[in-house]
């Protein structure tokens, strides 16, 4: 069995800018043109990959039984936000754990730099021992990340994370010193120099990173760059069903990454097939993601499908979604055909579910590199 969730992809021979008056060229056209521009016109004046601005949170894992659940007064498989003192008394309460860093953009951002792509993550910690962890982690594997630190009177984040033996994960998130992430730190030479900005959805909850966010569009807009939107989850979408909608109405996304229940969540339909008709003519990139069903992706008006690639056991789902964006993104930037970059999330995706944690564990761009060539 294995799990997928998100992704989105193309064919290019270089990096992706429009060369000029990509605002005026982009105006006015339906999302199938506004796609064709993206992949015909290349120039090669980018030094990033992927940029990617999303929640700097530590993961803490503790396998937990759905008798735990169920005391704690918790739905196996949900995520919700808690408060600090939320967060204090679950973690006292929780079994032996093991801390990693995570966050969805910076999953994604790991299993991409591991396969070989050029990173940068804008996020915000704080100057305690857990932020020092995070910085250093995503550093040691040669992902820019140059946002300051904030005064530690705010936490970094967490997300505390219950393991069922199935594989299921209950995640409890405190967003710490994330919510905070200020526009300022949204540097517009690094946003221009990345052929993708990728947009972590559960950011968008939080005003002053919403606004960090809405900035840094604005300069992948000016640079000609493509934007990338993870909704994240469905409490994401509901709480911003009409921004999330505007985004792609506006022309504002070229890549939507959702797994199924999202999918239904942003159209409002009951059906998987009804939802990917409705949005697949408003968006030049949609994938779409079903669990052990496998993923699609639908680009003017073409629809691509791979199978889950399988794995011998499920241990820990976290970061399905987060490593089947890297793999998918990573074969997007490297110009291969649609059905490989579904093909590369796949393969990250099921080896991170075969352990615990958000973080890859094999070498993805060998498993890769034996699947593909």
């Amino acid at each position: 069995m294995a799990l997928l969730c998100h992704g989105s992809g193309g064919r290019q021979t270089g990096s992706f800018r429009l060369r000029a008056e990509p605002q005026r060229l982009r105006a006015g056209l339906p999302p199938a043109n506004r796609a064709s521009i993206l992949q015909e016109i290349f120039v090669t004046d980018t030094t990033l990959d992927i940029i990617a601005i999303g929640n700097a949170l530590v993961d803490v894992l503790s396998p937990a039984a759905d008798e735990f659940l169920a005391a704690e007064g918790l739905t196996a498989g949900a995520m919700q936000l808690i408060d600090a003192d939320q967060a204090t008394a679950l973690y006292s309460r929780m079994g032996p754990g093991r801390e990693i860093s995570g966050g969805s953009a910076g999953n994604t951002l790991a299993g991409a730099a591991m396969m070989g792509a050029r990173c940068a993550f804008i996020g915000q910690v704080a100057k305690d021992q857990l932020g020092e962890v995070y910085m250093h982690d995503l550093k040691s594997q040669g992902i820019d990340f140059t946002v300051a630190p904030r005064e530690a009177d705010i936490p970094t984040g967490r997300c505390l994370i219950l393991v069922s033996p199935d594989g299921q994960r209950t995640m409890n998130t405190y967003l710490g010193a994330a919510q905070f992430l200020p526009a300022s730190a949204v540097d517009e030479a690094q946003v221009a120099s990345a052929k993708v900005l990728l947009l972590e959805g559960y950011l968008w909850d939080p005003a002053e990173p919403r606004a960090a966010m809405k900035a840094a569009i604005r300069m992948a807009r000016k640079a000609g760059r493509q934007v990338a939107l993870g909704v994240s989850a469905v409490f994401c979408i509901l709480n911003h069903l009409e921004d999330f909608r505007a985004l792609v109405n506006d022309g504002d996304i070229d890549i939507l990454f959702a797994n199924e229940e999202e999918l239904l969540a942003f159209t409002g339909l009951e059906g998987f097939e009804a939802a990917v008709a409705a949005l697949a003519p408003k968006v030049p990139l949609l994938v779409a993601t079903r669990g052990a069903g496998g993923a699609i992706a639908v680009r003017n008006g073409e629809r691509f499908h791979v199978p889950a690639e399988p794995v011998a056991r499920v241990v820990d789902t976290t970061g399905a979604g987060d490593l089947f964006s890297a793999g998918y993104l990573v074969g997007h930037v490297q110009g291969r055909p649609v059905a490989e970059c579904l093909t590369m999330g796949a393969i990250a995706a099921a080896e991170v579910i075969s352990h615990y944690g958000a973080r890859p564990e094999q070498d993805l761009k060998q498993l890769i590199a034996a699947r593909l060539g």
